[in-house]
């Protein structure tokens, strides 16, 4: 195994390669090659080993390639959460700098230090709760029993068996009204 390790050490540069089809930020470049160097040595031996008897460092690198695109593409893959996600809930708009000592009011007590200032204010993404807003305006049009039946089952958390020990309304009741109520929602919300 370490004669593969070695063999797919020696690949890295030829992955960098690979990975310039994808993107141009080096940074991003050298992480994704790092983490899948990291792929390789946490990967089942067993499967690595079958790889290489069956097509050599030939399948080694075309399976490397796969494994690169995937992480520098998928927002599920593990490149992604490491070093992609945090940033993309970051306001374009604003950036991050450093300023000197010499060009801002508070000095610090190191005299080489260099401050972060203007941080980034984070997006606040609201859908869900504008979603919710919409479905308590759909709620009102509703009648009484619908909605506080629906109410109880999602804005409280009940299930249908404590819903109907709570209400000594049958569960099969509750569940055709709860259902009856989802689909008015999803009538209403079909065109968005």
């Amino acid at each position: 195994m370490t004669d593969i390790y070695a063999q797919i050490a020696k690949l890295s540069d030829k992955f960098r390669k690979m990975a310039y089809g994808l993107t141009t930020d080096k940074n991003k470049i050298d992480n994704a090659v790092q983490e899948l160097m990291l792929y390789f040595l946490q990967m089942n031996q067993e499967t690595l080993l079958s790889i290489y008897e069956k097509d050599g460092i030939q399948g080694i690198t075309k399976y490397g390639a796969v494994a690169l695109r995937r992480s520098l593409t998928s927002p599920r893959s593990n490149f992604y959460y490491k070093y992609e996600k945090y940033y993309t809930h970051i306001d374009s708009f604003i950036y991050n700098c450093t300023k000197t000592r010499s060009n801002i009011d508070y000095v610090p007590n190191d005299s080489n230090s260099k401050n972060l200032y203007n941080l980034p204010n984070e997006k606040v993404d609201d859908y869900q709760l504008r979603k919710l807003q919409k479905i308590d305006i759909a709620l009102q049009d509703l009648n009484w029993y619908d909605k506080k039946v629906f109410e109880l089952y999602y804005y409280e958390g009940n299930t249908l068996d404590s819903l109907a020990k709570k209400t000594s309304i049958s569960r099969n009741s509750l569940f055709t009204t709860i259902d009856k109520v989802r689909n008015i929602l999803k009538k209403e919300f079909a065109d968005e």
